[in-house]
């Protein structure tokens, strides 16, 4: 998808609304078409099955889907006495989701009387992502939060030289680096197993989720008299899209010196 053509919102023929005028608020939104089915499932059952879900943007937070409420299990809903203020949206209701004894609280929430100037919101109930067991996208599921249309994660093959250093010691140092260019990201490196040294890796615990790679192990790195913890991150059985990282490491490059093509990288945040 993009933002300049097509039905993007920048094109000449957006499919969507939003408030974006030279002299609008700070406070971006923008609401759009998701296109896909989505479904949320919560204690064994499909409480949300729809095509038509639509997908609001705000500035600084990520995508939120909105469900239309003919898609959603209305036996399953009960309304709270919960409210809240948005001051770019109005006043939101709150429902929670009852399945037999598994009661969620304020699980949903929808603004029937949007303020002007915010998308047309009546009629659409929003979830909290991490409280539904299950996120189908089309029949794959999707975790952390709703996946943004706009965010683009390339991997591309390289032979820069490519050295990570610990307390001035050398922990890895490869001439195959996968490169990922992930949208607001930082350039992540992405190492043969076989270019970081081994004796310096300690298991963690730590296992973190992406909605676009999948899910990530991590090792400490025990070097000098520091032990760094999660400091590497790798995926074991990552998504299609990227699968060539499999198996391969990768720093927290803000937490060590990387040295690339013989010129010493400024730290970032």
């Amino acid at each position: 998808m993009s933002l300049t053509r097509g039905t993007g919102p920048l094109s000449a023929h957006p499919d969507g609304v939003g408030n974006f005028t030279v002299d609008g608020p700070k406070h971006k939104l923008w609401w759009e078409a998701n296109r896909r089915r989505v479904r949320a499932i919560v204690g064994g059952e499909t409480v949300a099955d729809s095509r038509g879900v639509k997908l609001l943007f705000e500035t600084g937070l990520g995508p939120v889907w909105y469900f239309p409420v003919e898609d959603l299990r209305a036996d399953l809903l009960e309304p709270s006495d919960t409210t809240t203020h948005c001051p770019y949206k109005g006043d939101a209701a709150y429902w929670s989701v009852r399945v037999g004894d598994d009661v969620r609280e304020d699980l949903l929430w929808g603004y029937d009387q949007p303020i002007a100037g915010a998308p047309p919101l009546a009629g659409h109930r929003a979830f909290y992502f991490d409280r539904v067991d299950t996120w189908l996208e089309e029949d794959e599921e999707v975790q952390v939060h709703p996946r943004d249309p706009y965010h683009r994660v390339d991997l591309l093959t390289s032979s820069r030289h490519v050295v990570v250093e610990a307390d001035g010691e050398v922990i890895a140092e490869s001439t195959q680096p996968l490169l990922l260019f992930e949208t607001g990201m930082p350039t992540r490196y992405y190492l043969p197993r076989g270019d970081v040294r081994a004796d310096v890796l300690r298991d963690s615990a730590t296992i973190t989720g992406c909605p676009y790679k999948g899910t990530a192990r991590y090792y400490n790195v025990d070097v000098g008299d520091t032990v760094r913890e999660d400091l590497i991150w790798y995926y074991a059985e990552p998504f299609d899209e990227v699968g060539r990282i499999a198996g391969r490491l990768c720093f927290y490059d803000e937490r060590v010196d990387l040295i690339l093509d013989g010129e010493r990288q400024p730290a970032h945040d």
